[in-house]
């Protein structure tokens, strides 16, 4: 034992109990990098994981944490855009403690009632009369008809409009013979009711020869009449989850490869289209525009992939073309979807020039969606040809080559 003594004041230090409390802090660091060790290294479905944590952390963004950080040096704050609020700190803490965000009632609600979750979702750009109740919004089908041997009869195909052909000449502008834009279908059999005999249900609005492929043709007729080179993949992705025994939440699963094939073999391909069909009635996807029926689009990113950011710029740059030159409603604008109740990804991790498209709901006509596909493929095409203007590397004059 050893004694010292200061101002009076006699401290006793017990030498055996240093060395045993620098043990014991020493074992700790050691089990805290055993556990650590442990969990990393197994494999991701067998980790421990906490989906309150994952959304707290989710909630702590760019925005956020500059704020923080301004609370104790100002000059963070000016790296903020003048319009930006600083938020509270009691709204800050109730949100990370609670996951709670008194601006959306869903973030309260979506844990307590049955199938609320399909609202999930955020709205990254709202088009005219979008909110979050009515968000766009696929439900699986029910087993039966995704199993049934027979599907529905056919009517009203004697009033389907033909492929369009390119009767205006040459374009002025062309891939050549290089084919620049993909399209595919993940849900491959979503169709539309008004050619369904006796169907009523939205949730049995499929069938596997009149469907949003037929939408791909009508786009890819557009696309190729500006001079934009594409490609149609009417891979039937649902019939081969019927052949696999996968449920219809294994669709992405499925049609990744069927990407991945087509990214191979043409490196040409630069953008890819995933064309939807949305669940909703036809007054929530459908417009009037200069006294014509047009169905509405939508666009829709995997707010859980590496190219998020790139693939929202497109999603965003079609969708203020779309208003600009349609007029707003068109488009109902860009949503992100993530978590555990969806893909979070939808194939648009491969590459940064990808998106998902719903057009139309179950009630419109393909007289309505391909007026909607004309609309698109002029404003890709616009967005197309001004970026390969931009991008085009500089041209070697006759004589130097």
């Amino acid at each position: 034992m050893r004694l010292s003594k200061r101002s009076g004041i006699i401290v006793a230090v017990q030498g055996t109990h240093l060395v045993k409390a620098a043990l014991a802090f020493v074992f700790f660091l050691i089990g805290i990098f055993s556990i650590s060790g442990v969990m990393t290294s197994l494999r991701p479905e067998y980790r421990i994981s906490s989906d309150s944590v994952n959304q707290a952390a989710m909630n702590l963004n760019g925005q956020l944490l500059f704020s923080l950080m301004g609370w104790e040096n100002h000059q963070f704050l000016e790296a903020l855009p003048k319009e930006i609020e600083a938020p509270k700190l009691s709204t800050v803490m109730f949100k990370l403690s609670t996951n709670i965000n008194l601006d959306d009632p869903r973030s309260l609600l979506g844990r307590e009632l049955p199938g609320f979750s399909l609202f999930d979702g955020k709205i990254l750009v709202a088009g005219e009369g979008t909110n979050y109740t009515n968000m766009p919004m696929e439900s699986a089908p029910p087993v039966e008809i995704l199993k049934a041997d027979q599907e529905a009869a056919l009517q009203n195909t004697d009033e389907l409009p033909p492929v369009p052909q390119n009767d205006t000449g040459a374009p002025t502008l062309t891939t050549g013979g290089r084919k620049a834009v993909y399209i595919y279908f993940t849900h491959t059999r979503e169709s539309y009711l008004p050619y369904l005999k006796g169907v009523t249900d939205p949730d049995k609005a499929y069938h596997s020869k009149v469907n949003v492929t037929k939408v791909g043709d009508h786009l890819k007729a557009g696309l190729e009449k500006r001079g934009i080179g594409t490609t149609v993949d009417k891979t039937d992705v649902m019939a081969n989850l019927n052949k696999k025994g996968l449920g219809f939440g294994k669709a992405y699963q499925e049609s990744r490869p069927v990407v991945e094939a087509a990214m191979t073999g043409d490196r040409n391909l630069q953008y890819f289209i995933d064309i939807h069909r949305d669940g909703y009635r036809k007054e929530k996807t459908t417009i009037q525009i200069n006294g014509k029926s047009y169905a509405k689009v939508a666009f829709v990113i995997g707010g859980e992939n590496a190219n998020h950011e790139k693939n929202l710029a497109l999603a965003k740059e079609l969708h203020h073309l779309l208003d600009k030159k349609y007029g707003k409603g068109l488009s109902r604008g860009v949503v992100e979807k993530k978590g555990a109740t969806t893909n979070g990804k939808f194939n648009q991790d491969l590459s940064q020039n990808a998106i998902l498209i719903e057009f139309g709901g179950v009630d419109n006509t393909f007289e309505e969606l391909n007026r909607s596909a004309d609309a698109l493929a002029d404003v890709f095409s616009e967005f197309y040809w001004q970026a390969e203007k931009v991008g085009a590397p500089a041209q070697v004059p006759p004589n130097k080559k």
